[in-house]
């Protein structure tokens, strides 16, 4: 192939899309060959005295850090393509770039050779880098406030490109500078991949979280130049609230404003625009403030009764402003409307020096000086200590100081609610008027532990008194219904309604008799809760006897008593645990002792309780009944032998106790027996409460004749 004279011709290494290696013409025909030159970087024609050569390595180019290079290495080889990228979708420069080998030039008659990167540029043809591959970060222009001013004023803003904000008149923002980044895990705005920062009160450069405006603001209102505000500024942002204040003795007429924005003219005043400033009423309302806010001259709170009302009730009144008083129903204030004011006390350097006073609005409608305190007088009154309440009836003594508010006075009784089988009450439907300033009222013939309402009032709806009250419990109706469950040996009764009184409990009383000649064998006294209905028998032999009494008790005492007799047949009960553990034995006139054989009465179970032995000088059964039931004495020598105490034992287990041992113990004397007397031994389970001693139980242990 031949070549014109001067003609230029590009060589590469491999193909003719691939960077090229030089430049090179035909110079010259010698005579014998072709003189060929090449162009170094400066454009300078060199005649070739060697050969180009396509060898060599690349380092890996300094570029942007955020660039990644695809295949990651140290070192390319010449005309190795690359793939670049960059991170959250951000373009670099140049997607694909190669290493080439250039010819610099010749130095000393040698040719010198570089390397260069080159990209494909968005044609597909390969162009020389020139500056380093950078990721290349835009922003587009923030969609924030409309209203928002940039400067310079584009569409678009290169990455670390700064602009000013700035809003119109009459409003702020909270920065002015701001910067198009890159940040990685930013949102991006528009279409470019760049994020927008600003500078902060330190200086500092920070992200912006959210959308920015511009924010209306209001100038320092020229109100009253005592007013206070607080926070003090020259300027406030829309809706910054400001609290305003007085000097002492004075009030502001509004103590909360708002700024709501817009703009004011030079000199504004505050109220000339009524959508500049916001004042907050005493219903906690926003309204718009039409005039200026002033420092009014005020009166405290007067401390008068406490259980005034006051409407409004402020802590402070200006002056001339009235205010009404109340009390709660029953009472009424000596004025019912006031209003706070000023007198001339006193002149100083020839100006009068004032006080505040307040006055009273009196029946024909002037205002009057008050010189007292106002106070809530009580209209009808139930003299204290009159209040009686008995089983059947309720009664009061009431008396009016403001004869006004007791006209056409009644007072009525009623049950306080409905009544319901067993315990059915009447309904009570007296109805009296009460007449004068002072009287007594007595409800009718009322029903025992029933809730009645008691009630005083002027009609249509003023009510001056009432009370729920409840008649006193009597004692109970005696119990229904009281057997023997043959099968098991069980009393049980019928429980009793709470209409006369809540039922505590019950009152148990089982005398035993023997099956021969009906002796006295033992008596069970027995103290049971509300919610027992039953209990078993004491265990004894066939034929046995029993009188049972149960009864009722409220708190007004025990009722009427339902007496029952029954008797056992041998397979009714059965035998007690060792009927010979009651016989006695060793007996001995002569040193008036005798061996008893003792065991605990256990069908009492009951804690705090004490065995106590008796002594009787009688076989009688009633007698023997009484001293059971009796509270009894120690043995006293000087009197005839009556019933007595002779131990008391703490019985846990079968024992053996010697009778009239002379022995004395917790008071108590075990006294000899007296030769020539007949006695009779008792064991009693006494239960101790509030020290008083009340018989559980009592068995006969057997006689003791005068004889060995």
């Amino acid at each position: 192939m031949f070549y014109g004279d001067k003609e230029e011709l590009t060589l590469s290494c491999l193909t003719g899309e691939d960077p090229p290696l030089a430049v090179i013409r035909c110079a010259a025909w010698t005579g014998w060959e072709y003189v060929w030159e090449v162009k170094d970087m400066q454009g300078t024609w060199h005649r070739m005295e060697m050969r180009l050569t396509c060898t060599g390595t690349c380092q890996k180019p300094l570029w942007d850090k955020r660039v990644t290079l695809v295949p990651r290495k140290g070192n390319y080889t010449l005309n190795e393509e690359l793939r670049l990228s960059c991170p959250e979708a951000v373009k670099p420069s140049f997607t694909k770039a190669k290493c080439a080998r250039e010819f610099l030039g010749v130095t000393s008659g040698k040719p010198v050779f570089g390397v260069g990167w080159w990209g494909r540029n968005g044609t597909g043809a390969w162009t020389r880098i020139e500056e380093p591959v950078a990721c290349v970060v835009k922003c587009s222009r923030p969609q924030w406030d409309p209203d928002l001013r940039l400067i310079p004023e584009q569409g678009v803003y290169e990455e670390e490109e700064e602009v000013k904000l700035s809003c119109p008149e009459g409003s702020q923002l909270p920065f002015q500078q701001a910067k198009c980044v890159w940040r990685a895990q930013a949102v991006a705005t528009g279409e470019h991949k760049g994020t927008w920062i600003h500078r902060n009160n330190l200086g500092r450069w920070v992200r912006i979280a959210r959308p920015i405006k511009c924010i209306k603001t209001c100038q320092r209102p020229l109100w009253d130049s005592a007013l206070r505000l607080a926070p003090h500024q020259e300027v406030y942002t829309e809706n910054e609230e400001v609290m305003l204040s007085c000097p002492e003795g004075f009030k502001p007429s509004f103590t909360h404003v708002r700024c709501a924005g817009g703009v004011q003219a030079l000199g504004y005043s505050g109220f000339a625009d009524r959508t500049t400033w916001l004042g907050k009423n005493s219903t906690g309302a926003w309204i718009h403030i039409e005039e200026p806010v002033l420092c009014l001259e005020m009166c405290q709170k007067p401390s008068w009764d406490t259980r005034l009302r006051l409407a409004p009730d402020q802590e402070e009144y200006s002056r001339n402003e009235e205010v009404m008083l109340s009390c709660p129903k029953g009472f009424e204030p000596s004025f019912t409307h006031i209003k706070c004011s000023r007198e001339v006390q006193s002149i100083s350097t020839g100006k009068p020096v004032y006080r505040e006073v307040w006055m009273g609005k009196g029946t024909g409608g002037a205002w009057t000086r008050i010189h007292s305190m106002v106070e809530c007088v009580e209209a009808f009154q139930v003299v204290p200590g009159t209040l009686e309440v008995s089983t059947t009836s309720i009664k009061l003594n009431w008396t009016c100081s403001l004869p006004d508010a007791c006209q056409r006075m009644q007072a009525t009784c009623r049950l306080a609610g409905p009544s319901s089988p067993p315990c059915e009450a009447e309904e009570v439907k007296a109805k009296e008027m009460l007449h004068g300033q002072k009287g007594t009222f007595t409800c009718p013939p009322l029903q025992p532990f029933t809730d009645y309402s008691v009630t005083i009032s002027v009609p249509p709806s003023t009510i001056l008194f009432t009370r729920l009250l409840r008649t006193k419990a009597t004692v109970p109706e005696k119990p229904e219904r009281l057997w023997l469950d043959a099968s098991t040996g069980t009393l049980r009764w019928q429980a009793l309604p709470s209409c006369k009184g809540e039922i505590l409990g019950y009152q148990l009383n089982v005398t035993t008799r023997g099956p021969q000649d009906g002796g006295f064998l033992q008596v069970e006294r027995l103290m049971l809760s509300s919610s027992v209905t039953e209990q078993p028998l004491p265990a004894h032999g066939p034929g046995t006897s029993y009188t049972v009494a149960v009864r009722g008790l409220t708190a007004a005492g025990a009722g009427a008593a339902l007496l029952e007799e029954f008797q056992t047949n041998s397979s009714e009960t059965p035998d007690p645990p060792d009927v010979s553990s009651r016989l006695v034995r060793d007996i001995s006139p002569s040193r008036g002792t005798a061996v008893l054989p003792l065991r605990p009465i256990t069908w009492v179970p009951e804690a705090g309780s004490e065995h106590q032995l008796l002594v009787a000088a009688t076989h009688n059964g009633t007698a023997l009944e009484g001293a059971c039931s009796g509270e009894l004495q120690p043995f006293n020598a000087s009197r005839p032998p009556d019933a007595y105490v002779a131990a008391v034992l703490n019985l846990t287990a079968p024992t053996a106790f010697v009778l009239g041992d002379g022995t004395h113990g917790h008071g108590f004397h075990n006294a000899p027996l007296r030769p020539g007397w007949d006695y009779t031994a008792l064991l009693r389970l006494v239960r101790r409460s509030q020290q008083v001693a009340v018989a559980g139980g009592c068995s006969s242990l057997g006689t003791l004749p005068a004889r060995d």
